[in-house]
Formats: structure tokens, C-alpha cells, sequence
């Protein structure tokens, strides 16, 4: 019996010396949310039309270039609204070819044959879904990464709302409201072009006594002072999604700020290779559909290039940030914006810690008081609980936020509750004529049931909060969820623990001080 009290009395040490040292020191291990630290709250909207107005784009680009191929002519392949493309004047007789091309490279539309050889394609319903679905993911990912650049601790970024199309964004402890709205919305989407035509003052001066190039479009680069227009081709050599790296540089011909990146393999063959048999042509460098500097191609360039342009040092900081992150696959749009300053959250720190430590003497002096000095069983595990609690949040990683206060005084009376239902088990038994020995240990046994499932009942109920709830809910549901496993741990192993420790000292106990 002493030896299992003696391994009994070393895991509960065991435990404390742990969570004592995770919470060591608390003001560093306890991360702040957003309504204690301050910081930013946004909401945003993504405009998933845009991700498949790209979608549209592309298949058309890559259906004319098949036909092309194939040696199929056809007049024309236009998007006549996201998601749906009309091919015209396709050449007779070659239906049949034109259907297997579609079964076998473009499985994800249906296509409808209308009259005098038109066809028209539209994306699979279930395809649009999950586009809309998958755009979302990629543009929270997008800028949990871009925001994981800026430094920002412990940020909340997750799917908002039940539109399917909301974003909510909270960083702790971050100022630069112009900074991260400009790094978050930013698409920074990159395309390198060939360049047909250009520059020119304007469109109507670059297309003059030019008819329309297929597989072409106009650009323009504005300086600030004037606007130049560029007829490049359609089909860009690379993108964004073949850098391999960009970091921010100088030139150290005028000190100026520019962008070096690399490329991944394939990238850097395509780039090569257009590079090798286009010597002497511009290539435009675009940014978000507008271009950022022309150079003409001097020779073969493999995985390596800079982009030049009228840069800030944090523009060209930001900007290689969002390059190494990933372009937007969507527009996005602000709904909410609220910044939240530090003085709210310590106020909110100073009444939460208020209200928690009167809590606690409240209680400890009503249970001295009812319960004697039994009380005092409960007062240790009680303060235990709360060590536990906030030691496994620091462990965790857990971010504490004001409805996370809530929880931890919460657990407090949940604490005192369990206690309660023993104490009381243990007063009935003793009633009726048992020993303070035997009565303590049914008082346990009989409590358990009891305590195991009101704790679990109100597991679920936290659980159901953490999985639907958002910021400040999870907040709570992950504090109210550590403080129930901590308070089943306390109440019945380190309470009875503390009952047997202290009675094995008597050879015989006459009463029990309940």
C-alpha cells in the first residue's frame, strides 16, 4: 500500500514539475489572442469567379493550341462568360476528331454541337464546386504564408462564414494595418510575355494599320508620368507558379531596389529555351496584369532572372514575400476590418485576472469554511487544476484570448464541483455508520460515475464549439476542455492521493474533519 501511495506521490511531483516548467516564464509561454495582444481582425471576401474565369482561360489557350496541332482549323474560340467557351466555324467533317480531343484532354466539360459547326463547352457542375471550394483553401494557405513571413505570432486564419467564399484573418499583436492589408490582398500574380508590338503612347497608336494577332493582348506600364502599351502574346513563357525563390536586392549600379528570383527546373528549361530563340525581343514582365519593365532579351538566360522597376525597399521586400508565397488564385475583397489597440487588451488581462483570483478566494474561504479542514484537500487540488490548466496551454501552444479567461474561471467552480459531489458521498457515508476510511473510499467510488460523466457530456459540448466556433469560441472550448481533463485528474487521483497520504500516517482515525 505505501509503495503505490509512494509512485502515486511521485507522478503527481512529476506532473507539476512539468507544467511548472512550461509555464516558465508565463508572460513569454502564455500566447495573447487578438482581444488580449491587439492587432488586426479582417474578413474578406474571394471573388471564386475569377479563379474560374482563369480555369476558362486556360482551357481555351490550351484547346486552340490542340486544334493547331491536329491541323483542325476553326474560325474562333471565345469565353463567352466564366466557365463557358463557344468554339465557331470549326472545319466540317472533322466533328468526330473535335469529340475525342474533348473526352480525352477536357474530361471535367460537357460540350453541346449546335448549328453551323459551333460547339458549346461547360464546366461540370461538381467541377465548379470544387473549384469555388479549392480556391478558398489555396488563397488561406496563400496568406497564412505570406502572413507567417511578416512574423507574425500565433495568427488566426481560417474559412469565415457559411457563404463558402469568406476568409477571417487576426493578427496578434500586429500595427502596420496598410502594410499587411497590401501584403494579404495583393494577388502578385507574375507572368513573363513575349512582346509582339510596343511600346506605344497608346492601344489605338500600337494596333494602328495592325489587324488583331490571335493568341495576343495588350498591356500597358504606367511610370507615373506616362503610359506605355505593349502587344504581347497571350501564352506566357513563365509564371509565378515556376519560381523556385525571390528575395530583394540592390543594384549596385543606382542603388536601387530589385527582385532576383530562380526558377525551378522546368521553369528554368522553358525560360532557356524561349529565351534561345527569341535573342533580341522585349519581354515583358507582368505583375497583377500590368508591366513592371521590358527588357530585350541580350541572350539564353537558364534559371535566374531580376525584375526591375520603381521599387521601395519594403515594396521590394513585400513584394519578393508574396512572389516566394504564391499568387492569389482570386481577387479578394475587405467585408470587416476593426483594430483592436493593446490598452483594450490589457484592461480586458487586468479584469479577467481580477475576476479569477476573486473567484478563487471566494471559493477557498466557502470551502474552508463548509468543509474544514478537508477544504484544505480541496483547495490544493483545486490550485493544481489551475496549474495544470495553464501549464498545458503554455506546452500546447495554446493562445489564451478573453473568452479563454472565461473558461479558466469557469473551471474553477467545476473544480469545486467535483470536490462538492465526494465530499458530500463521503458525509453520507460516514451518516451511516462507516468509518472515515471505508466511507472515503466509497465516497470515491461511488462519486466517480458521477464526475466521469458530467466531465464527459460537457467534453462533447466543447468539442462541438471548437469544431463549428471561430476565434474567441475555440479560444474557450480549448480552455474549458484542458480544465475538465485536469479537473478529473486533480479531484479523483489527487485528492483521494491527498486523503490517503495524510490518514496512512494514523493507525486509527476516529473522526474525519468533513
Amino acid at each position: 500500500m505505501r509503495k503505490n501511495l509512494k509512485w502515486k506521490a511521485l507522478l503527481v511531483l512529476a506532473v507539476i514539475a512539468i507544467c511548472s516548467w512550461s509555464l516558465t516564464p508565463p508572460t513569454e509561454q502564455i500566447k495573447l489572442g487578438l482581444d488580449l495582444k491587439g492587432g488586426i481582425h479582417l474578413i474578406m471576401k474571394v471573388h471564386t469567379i475569377d479563379a474560374l474565369d482563369a480555369v476558362t482561360d486556360e482551357v481555351r489557350d490550351q484547346l486552340m493550341e490542340i486544334l493547331d496541332e491536329e491541323e483542325i482549323s476553326f474560325l474562333d474560340a471565345t469565353e463567352e462568360e466564366p466557365g463557358v467557351i463557344v468554339v465557331t466555324g470549326l472545319e466540317d467533317n472533322r466533328d468526330r476528331d473535335f469529340r475525342d480531343i474533348l473526352n480525352t484532354s477536357f474530361t471535367s466539360w460537357d460540350s453541346v454541337n449546335e448549328s453551323n459547326n459551333t460547339w458549346r463547352l461547360s464546366i461540370h457542375s461538381e467541377e465548379r464546386v470544387q473549384l469555388r471550394t479549392d480556391t478558398v483553401t489555396q488563397a488561406v494557405e496563400t496568406i497564412r504564408r505570406r502572413v507567417d513571413a511578416l512574423g507574425v505570432a500565433e495568427p488566426l486564419i481560417a474559412p469565415h462564414g457559411d457563404t463558402g467564399d469568406q476568409i477571417l484573418i487576426q493578427l496578434p499583436g500586429f500595427d502596420d494595418v496598410d502594410r499587411a492589408k497590401a501584403v494579404i490582398k495583393d494577388t502578385a500574380k507574375l507572368e513573363l510575355k513575349l512582346v509582339e508590338a510596343g511600346p506605344a503612347l497608346s492601344a489605338e497608336e500600337l494596333l494602328a494599320g495592325r489587324t488583331e494577332v490571335p493568341g495576343t493582348e495588350v498591356v500597358f506600364e504606367d511610370t507615373g508620368t506616362v503610359k506605355s502599351y505593349y502587344l504581347v502574346e497571350r501564352v506566357p513563357v513563365i509564371t509565378g507558379r515556376d519560381l523556385k525563390n525571390a528575395r530583394s536586392s540592390i543594384n549596385p549600379d543606382d542603388n536601387s531596389p530589385n527582385i532576383d528570383f530562380t526558377l525551378k527546373p522546368d521553369g528554368a528549361s522553358k525560360f532557356q529555351r524561349a529565351t534561345r530563340d527569341n535573342v533580341g525581343r522585349l519581354l515583358a514582365i507582368i505583375l497583377d496584369g500590368q508591366v513592371e519593365s521590358a527588357p530585350r532579351i541580350e541572350s539564353a538566360i537558364y534559371d535566374r532572372g531580376q525584375i526591375t522597376g520603381r521599387f521601395t525597399q519594403e515594396e521590394a521586400l513585400d513584394l519578393a514575400l508574396k512572389l516566394r508565397s504564391g499568387a492569389l488564385p482570386a481577387s479578394l475583397e475587405y467585408q470587416e476590418e476593426r483594430t483592436v489597440g493593446p490598452s483594450l487588451g490589457a484592461d480586458s488581462i487586468q479584469s479577467g485576472v481580477l475576476a479569477s483570483v476573486t473567484g478563487l478566494a471566494a471559493v477557498i474561504l466557502f470551502i474552508l469554511f463548509y468543509y474544514r479542514l478537508s477544504g484544505i484537500n480541496a483547495v490544493v487540488a483545486l490550485v493544481m487544476n489551475l496549474l495544470l490548466l495553464l501549464g498545458s496551454m503554455a506546452y500546447f501552444a495554446a493562445t489564451l484570448t478573453l473568452p479563454g479567461i472565461a473558461g479558466v474561471i469557469l473551471t474553477i467552480g467545476i473544480g469545486v464541483d467535483a470536490n462538492v459531489l465526494i465530499f458530500e458521498r463521503i458525509k453520507e457515508e460516514i451518516r451511516g455508520g462507516k468509518t472515515p476510511r471505508t466511507a472515503i473510499s466509497a465516497g470515491f467510488g461511488k462519486a466517480f460515475w458521477t464526475i466521469f460523466d458530467a466531465n464527459l457530456t460537457s467534453l462533447f459540448a466543447a468539442a462541438i464549439l471548437f469544431q463549428f466556433g471561430t476565434g474567441p469560441v475555440q479560444g474557450f472550448a480549448v480552455t474549458l476542455s484542458i480544465g475538465l481533463l485536469s479537473n478529473m485528474f486533480t479531484a479523483l487521483f489527487v485528492s483521494r492521493l491527498i486523503f490517503d497520504l495524510v490518514l496512512g500516517t494514523q493507525r486509527k482515525v476516529a473522526a474525519l474533519s468533513i
